[in-house]
C-alpha cells in the first residue's frame, strides 16, 4: 500500500477529503501538520459529537491507496484541482507490511481504576495486584474504560456500590459501567440505551464477564433504584433531568458524565428543582457530578 501525503489550510479539508475518497482512496486521515511544535493547535471535543472543526489551521491529510500508480493519478488529478491552490504534495511513500491487528491492540493496555481495579483487553494478563477485572475489548460503543468520564465513573462505582443494590446504567454504550456495578455486588442491574448496537455490545460483555445485567431501549426502564449512573453528554443530561431523577429512589444516588468543567453550574441549575448537584470529581477538563436523594 502506498499513502499520498498533503499539507493544506483548515478551509480546504473537506475538499480534499471529499476528493481522496472519490478518487478511491482506501482511507483519509486528517492529523495536526504542527504537532509537536510551538505552533501545534488543541482541537477539543466530546464523545458523540461532531468534530469541533473540520481540521486544524495546517492540515496534513493522508490517503491511503492500494497501489503506486493509483496514487501517482490521485496526487496529479488533485493538483489539477482549483481548491488545491493553497495545498502542498509532500510526497507518495510505500507503507510496510505490518500485523495491523497485533499493532492496534498494542495501543490498548489495560487501564486502573483503583490500584486493585483494572479494565483489561483480551488479549493482555491481568496486573499482579487487579482483584477485580473487567475484560473489555475496544468495540463500536463508546465506553472502554480509556476515557476519563468513564473512569471517574467506575471509580465511584467501586467505592459505593452496595451489595444487594438496584443499579440503572443509563446510555450503557458498551456496559461497562453497568458491568462494574454487577461486578461490585449491585443484585440488579439494568443498562439501557437508544442504540441498538449498544444494547447488543452490553448483552455480549456482560456474558464475557460472567455477570447479569438486563439490557434493553431506553422505553424499557422502570421503577426506581438505588443508584442512577448516565455517562451521556451535558446537553442530553439536562434535558433528562426530571426522568432520571425520576428513578431514584429516596436515599438513592444520581451520579452523571460527560460533563465538562465549564458545564457545572448548567448542570446544578437545570436540576435545582429535583435534587442538589455537586462535583465529585474531576480529570483533564471533565467533572463527575453527584445527588443524594
Amino acid at each position: 500500500m502506498f499513502e499520498l501525503r498533503l499539507v493544506c489550510p483548515e478551509s480546504s479539508v473537506e475538499s480534499l477529503s471529499d476528493a481522496l475518497d472519490a478518487l478511491d482512496a482506501l482511507s483519509v486521515s486528517v492529523e495536526d501538520a504542527d504537532a509537536q511544535t510551538e505552533a501545534e493547535q488543541a482541537l477539543f471535543g466530546e464523545p458523540g459529537m461532531p468534530a469541533p472543526k473540520e481540521g486544524w489551521n495546517r492540515s496534513r491529510v493522508i490517503g491511503l491507496f492500494q497501489d503506486r500508480a493509483v496514487a501517482d493519478e490521485a496526487a496529479a488529478l488533485l493538483q489539477a484541482q482549483d481548491f488545491f491552490m493553497d495545498c502542498q504534495l509532500l510526497g507518495i511513500d510505500a507503507v510496510p507490511d505490518q500485523d495491523w491487528v497485533r499493532l492496534t491492540q498494542s495501543q490498548f493496555a489495560p487501564v486502573e481504576i483503583t490500584p486493585t481495579f483494572w479494565i483489561v483487553p483480551t488479549w493482555h494478563e491481568p496486573p499482579a495486584q487487579a482483584q477485580q477485572v473487567i475484560r473489555l475489548d475496544p468495540g463500536l460503543a463508546f465506553g472502554t474504560g480509556t476515557h476519563p468520564t468513564t473512569r471517574m465513573c467506575l471509580g465511584w462505582i467501586a467505592r459505593h456500590t452496595t451489595p444487594g443494590s438496584r443499579v440503572l446504567d443509563y446510555g450503557c454504550g458498551s456496559g461497562i459501567l453497568a458491568i462494574g456495578a454487577a461486578k461490585f455486588g449491585a443484585a440488579e442491574v439494568v443498562g439501557v440505551d437508544i442504540d441498538d448496537a449498544a444494547v447488543e455490545s452490553t448483552q455480549q460483555n456482560a456474558q464475557a464477564n460472567e455477570v447479569v445485567v438486563h439490557a434493553g431501549q431506553v422505553d424499557t426502564v422502570s421503577g426506581v433504584f438505588d443508584v442512577v449512573v448516565a455517562n451521556i453528554l451535558a446537553t442530553p443530561l439536562k434535558v433528562l433531568a426530571p426522568l432520571l431523577c425520576s428513578h431514584v429512589k429516596p436515599g438513592g444516588a444520581l451520579v452523571l458524565a460527560g460533563i465538562l468543567e465549564r458545564q457545572a453550574q448548567e448542570l446544578m441549575d437545570a436540576y435545582a428543582s429535583h435534587c442538589k448537584l455537586q462535583v465529585a470529581d474531576s480529570q483533564d477538563g471533565w467533572i463527575l457530578m453527584t445527588a443524594q436523594f
